[in-house]
């Protein structure tokens, strides 16, 4: 089983995924052997730096000599860490973070995410013997909830066959409690909620439009059914969250 996804940087030529399963390298830069992640750039080094994964986080070396790399949490308000020139074995505990290497002028990016992060359940009420692992994990206070919720509220008011709304609907909705939300960000949450949530992308449509509302009907569908989302979540549309924050 996989537990970190590498997204490509644009340009690159390349849309697939990289998945590693925990132990797994991948090691990046300007003329890496088959298999890694090369970023054509002369401003990134010929071996760059390595990823490893592990279970549910994430380790990154900086095989550069003078260039300093940042790993940001898209959804930290700011939060990043600096991973200096030489850096070994550096932990990354965010669930979707940006790496960003400067190079000559330019900052070039790819996302790493973690989506096995896991989280306790209700209290144990002194129970003995192992917990019950947790079907689904969502965080409630993250931006991909806040789409969730969105995407799910028609059905979740009482109209239970309504359509999903739109991307350009969600937009709307969302824009009172994510000022700075756009039509990339809320389709960018979408596809991370179908990894969260180990559904897959249908691949018998080669139309982008029928693919994502397929994945919508999908999220919508498995998050009704398991109440992932019921109707007292629908605060979050309601009140802005300084903790809701990519």
């Amino acid at each position: 089983m996989y537990s970190i996804i590498v997204m490509p940087p644009c340009g690159t030529g390349s849309a697939d995924q990289i998945r590693l399963s925990a132990g797994e390298k991948l090691t990046f830069g300007r003329a890496v052997q088959e298999g890694g992640l090369a970023i054509a750039h002369e401003g990134v080094s010929r071996v760059a730096g390595e990823i490893t994964a592990h279970r549910a986080f994430w380790i990154l070396s900086n095989l550069s000599q003078d260039q300093t790399y940042v790993v940001e949490n898209p959804e930290g308000a700011g939060e990043h860490i600096k991973v200096t020139p030489g850096r070994l074995d550096a932990p990354v505990s965010f669930e979707f973070s940006r790496v960003v290497l400067p190079a000559a002028g330019d900052l070039l990016s790819f996302d790493v995410w973690a989506p096995r992060h896991t989280y306790r359940s209700a209290a144990r009420l002194g129970h003995s013997g192992a917990t019950t692992a947790p079907a689904f994990c969502l965080d409630r206070t993250k931006r991909y909830f806040a789409v969730l919720a969105a995407l799910c509220e028609p059905r979740l008011r009482g109209a239970p066959h309504a359509p999903l709304p739109t991307v350009d609907e969600t937009v709307e909705r969302l824009r009172a409690v994510w000022p700075t939300v756009t039509r990339s960000s809320v389709y960018w949450n979408i596809d991370y909620l179908a990894v969260k949530l180990r559904l897959r992308p249908s691949t018998d449509t080669a139309e982008p439009g029928p693919r994502l509302y397929g994945k919508k009907e999908s999220l919508v569908s498995l998050a009704l059914r398991f109440d992932l989302v019921q109707e007292d979540d629908l605060v979050v549309l309601a009140a802005a969250q300084s903790e809701v924050a990519q």
